[in-house]
């Protein structure tokens, strides 16, 4: 089969042809129409995500849609090493595919999955989000961010809050409070909505933009009738892998801070989430915006800038 190949850690795919794979007991092989290239995909071609673990010379690709043996649509995760979502053949567990509802093509299932199911089971499994409640977003004109905003109001929230440093981006989510960290007052607005009150942060950043987020929500607080709880939840590291935190942070706040991935989360509750997510995504309007490519052009996509999520297609299945 034809398929994206990482080749040595570090360097984009190339594409080439590749063993087919066999189902065993409990396995399915599915044929890949869509698979997405997320900031965990290239981190674990990198070798650099703490969930690396295959060597040299596998099929990139944590997630996919495609068809199965029996010709029903499915979305899967984490196919079985080294036959990852980017080949034209995908070896799946059976117990990590769920259906597609109709009325989602290929692509937006995709991309609703992969962009909105680290939001879906943070405010769902980590932080369960409550109607009213008020939640901000960092990192919210990443596509997982966009879809973070969509997700939370779904959930009701009554006040979202985007933060990013893209001022137009952000000015085309739908948020109640744009907040762009490029903007002189950034640090005083942080603290202004912190002020007047964030029950959930679901960041997709860290590294410095984390430092600003968490200093507006907990520097001078120590109330002696207590301060409100804020849970904190870390979801991605692309501003930076660490942060120095006072530990008086902690203790003079309401700040609970908490992950949310693999290892945090089992993954039968990934999967459920991913099953509850693509079965609200039509109703709801869930969208995010993607560059399609053929599966041809994936050192094109691995070199693209960070802020477009491409979708890869094996075949001419891009509708």
């Amino acid at each position: 089969m034809k398929a994206a190949i990482v080749t040595q850690y570090g360097s984009p795919p190339v594409y080439g042809d590749y063993d087919e794979p066999l189902a065993g007991g409990g396995e399915t092989v599915v044929r890949v129409h869509a698979a997405p290239l997320s900031p965990i995909v290239k981190a674990l071609a990198a070798g650099t995500h703490y969930a690396s673990s295959a060597r040299a010379g596998f099929v990139p690709g944590v997630d996919g849609v495609g068809i199965d043996p029996e010709g029903q649509r499915v979305y899967f995760l984490f196919p079985k090493a080294p036959f990852g979502s980017m080949g034209e053949l995908a070896l799946v567990s059976k117990q990590m595919i769920v259906p597609i509802p109709d009325g989602i093509s290929d692509v937006r299932a995709a991309a609703v999955a992969t962009g909105g199911l680290a939001s879906w089971v943070a405010l769902t499994r980590r932080a369960p989000l409550q109607p009213g409640a008020t939640a901000l977003v960092n990192g919210a004109t990443g596509a997982a961010g966009s879809m973070a905003v969509q997700i939370a109001r779904h959930f009701g929230a009554k006040k979202i809050i985007a933060v990013g440093r893209n001022r137009e981006k952000l000015n085309q989510l739908a948020a109640d409070v744009q907040i762009s960290l490029d903007d002189a007052g950034a640090d005083s607005a942080l603290r202004a909505e912190f002020d007047h009150g964030v029950d959930v942060v679901l960041d997709f950043l860290w590294g410095a933009p984390a430092i600003r987020v968490i200093a507006a929500a907990t520097k001078n607080r120590g109330s002696r009738t207590g301060e409100p709880k804020v849970r904190y939840v870390q979801l991605g590291t692309s501003a930076g892998d660490e942060i120095p935190m006072r530990g008086d942070s902690f203790r003079s706040s309401g700040l609970e801070l908490i992950g949310s991935g693999i290892g945090s989360v089992a993954i039968s509750e990934l999967l459920a989430g991913a099953r509850e997510l693509l079965s609200e995504a039509h109703k709801a309007g869930f969208d995010a915006p993607v560059t399609t490519l053929p599966l041809t052009a994936v050192s094109e996509a691995w070199a693209g800038p960070a802020n477009i999520r491409y979708i890869l297609s094996p075949a001419d299945h891009t509708h």
